[in-house]
Order: C-alpha cells, then sequence, then structure tokens
C-alpha cells in the first residue's frame, strides 16, 4: 500500500472513530437524562399507605408522617393509642414508610404492626414481652 492510500485510510478510520464517538457521547447524555427525570419523578411523586397497630399494653407508636425528606422523614408519634390503632398518611418520593409501637409492661406485652400500600401488606412485624417493639419500615413503593 503506498503512502497516499495508507493516509486515506488512516484518515477515514479517525474521522469514522470521532463521528462513532460523537454519537455514543449524544446517546450517553440521552442516557442520563432520561435517568435523572425518572430519578427526579421518583423523589416528587406521592404515594398513600396505611399504618395499623394491635396488641395489649402499647404506650406509644411512633410514625413516618407526610413532611421531611427521604433522609430526614417526619416523625410524629401518638402517646397512650387506642387499639386497634390505624393511620393513612400521604409520603413522597423514596421516603420509607415506617410505623414503630412500643409496649413497656413487667406483665408482659404484645404488640403488632402492619403497613398496606393499595390494599398489600408490604411489611409486617410483631413483638411480645416485658419490653415488646414491633418496628415495621418497609422500601418504598415508588422505588420497587
Amino acid at each position: 500500500m503506498n503512502r497516499t492510500v495508507r493516509a486515506i485510510v488512516t484518515t477515514a478510520a479517525v474521522t469514522g472513530l470521532a463521528f462513532g464517538l460523537g454519537a455514543c457521547t449524544e446517546a450517553a447524555d440521552r442516557v442520563d437524562k432520561a435517568v435523572t427525570d425518572e430519578v427526579d419523578k421518583a423523589v416528587n411523586e406521592t404515594y398513600e399507605v396505611t399504618y395499623e397497630v394491635t396488641g395489649t399494653n402499647v404506650d406509644s407508636i411512633d410514625y413516618h408522617a407526610s413532611g421531611g425528606t427521604a433522609t430526614a422523614p417526619k416523625i410524629e408519634t401518638v402517646e397512650k393509642p387506642t387499639l386497634p390503632w390505624k393511620k393513612t398518611v400521604t409520603l413522597k418520593g423514596i421516603t420509607p414508610p415506617g410505623v414503630m409501637p412500643m409496649a413497656l409492661d413487667v406483665a408482659g406485652a404484645e404488640v403488632k404492626c402492619t403497613i398496606t400500600y393499595k390494599g398489600k401488606v408490604i411489611k409486617e412485624a410483631e413483638g411480645a414481652g416485658t419490653v415488646a417493639a414491633g418496628g415495621c419500615i418497609a422500601v418504598s413503593p415508588i422505588v420497587q
């Protein structure tokens, strides 16, 4: 192959590579934008869950309430709740739904909690004893 042909082939290869990399960069930019849009949508989307607590001798219930952020959810407390206790809240984005009943009774206590999303239990737990806790914390259904 003479020098002229080699120069033409090399120039064509470099030009093709440059156009190809440019196309890859554009595709990567489109993917990045799509992922960012989906994350923004998930972070801003709201959803409803229902917390339920049953048992005996429950002293307090802490739960993730509307407000706060995904990394610092707003926590509200109900002291000496009437059982069975039920509360529906609206949470935002990737905020995990959570309900934590606490009971302290030397004679023994029992607690059970559930978190329901769209009619389906997504988390449940129970505890019993002198000190009983039945904390339920689930993954946000928005990210599942």
